[in-house]
């Protein structure tokens, strides 16, 4: 028995290791944005040149004949597999001639992109060297002589956008993150359900518009923390809640008594819970912290936007049904509370027993 033991441990010692050979599945790319051009520096290992290039054993990269010989091999490589991009459009520039970095086992180029004025956004597509299920190319975007943010791309994810920190860039970024705060508050059915439900009771447009300045206030707070990655709970916790929130505020409606009056604070823990689950979607974009924050402050502008014209319009149909019917109108406030509840159990039940990809 000891000596079959042994001989399993001989045989799986003995046995290749694809990982040990392929000592740095790594690219790097370093993109300098300046006023009139964008320099780009790659960084690439000679295991990865010699495999896609046919050089064998691929150390001759490091020699300068081979090097010199299979220059514009690699130039066309990194033509083919990189792509830069600024304001959409795809930029044209002259590449270098590689050069060794033998204390890296590595061959570096770079290029020189002219775009004539400032970008509002710049993007680098790559997916180096596809022969590698688990290669990837880390993104470095700097200016002013300081790396602002960081990216890796890999075989599932094969492009990351910047946002530079000039008026263009923060203009591009504003208006980009504005139209998304919109189209979430209108498109998002739980929002919705909830302001039908906030607005039920009916109330003044003023007192009705800081009913959901209060949700806009605490979600901003919190997209704000989680963005930042000051607390980022898990979504399991934090899509249950906003179901619970929803139906808080039909029950609540259902048990008001006397003029009391807690849809403000409901807003508000609403809002707040609310504001870790848009985060996600930020910290994925790899923006830089003022990028983060110019994001977070223009998604708070346009759900603020969304809620007032949805404010103002049921405001107004609640109103006009009030002033025709008060009866009718205290059906529809009982029968829609209730549509809020139910909205609100679905929810929940989907998201605690039925959770899918949340994490």
């Amino acid at each position: 028995m000891k000596r079959l033991a042994g001989l399993v441990v001989l045989a799986i010692i003995a046995l290749p290791s694809p990982a040990a050979a392929h000592p740095v599945p790594f690219t790097y790319v370093d993109v300098r944005i300046d006023p009139d051009a964008i320099v780009l520096t790659l960084v690439a290992h000679v295991f990865d040149l010699g495999h896609d290039l046919d050089v064998a054993p691929p150390e001759r990269f490091l020699e300068p004949d081979v090097l010199a010989a299979k220059g514009d091999a690699v130039k066309e490589l990194v033509r083919t597999r990189l792509k830069l991009f600024a304001d959409g459009r795809l930029l044209e520039g002259e590449w270098s001639a590689p050069e060794p970095l033998p204390e890296r086992q590595s061959i570096q180029i770079g290029a020189r992109f002219p775009i004539g004025r400032p970008a509002g956004t710049v993007s680098v597509t790559a997916l180096m060297f596809p022969y590698d299920p688990v290669h990837q190319t880390f993104v470095n975007f700097s200016e002013r002589g300081a790396i602002m943010t960081q990216a890796i791309l890999d075989r599932a994810r094969t492009n990351v956008e910047y946002f530079p920190g000039t008026r263009q860039g923060v203009w591009v970024l504003a208006s980009r993150f504005v139209t998304q705060g919109f189209r979430h508050m209108l498109t998002g059915p739980e929002h919705l359900v909830f302001l039908f439900g906030l607005l039920l009771l009916g109330g003044s447009l003023r007192h009705l518009t800081l009913l959901v300045t209060a949700f806009t206030a605490a979600q901003a707070l919190t997209l704000s923390l989680a963005a930042f990655n000051v607390m980022t709970p898990s979504l399991k916790f934090v899509e249950p809640g906003i179901a619970l929130s929803i139906i808080y505020i039909g029950a609540d409606n259902l048990m008001v008594r006397g003029g009391r009056d807690m849809r403000a604070w409901i807003a508000a823990a609403f809002g707040f819970i609310h504001g870790f689950g848009f985060a996600g979607v930020l910290r994925a974009m790899d923006l830089s912290r003022a990028a983060t924050g110019w994001s977070v402050a223009s998604f708070n502008v346009g759900v603020e936007i969304g809620q007032l014209l949805v404010v103002a319009a049921l405001a107004a149909l609640l109103q006009a049904l009030r002033a025709r019917s008060e009866p009718g109108a205290k059906r529809l406030a009982f029968l829609g509370s209730i549509v809020v509840i139910a909205a609100g159990t679905l929810w929940f039940v989907q998201r605690v027993f039925f959770p899918g990809d949340l994490t």
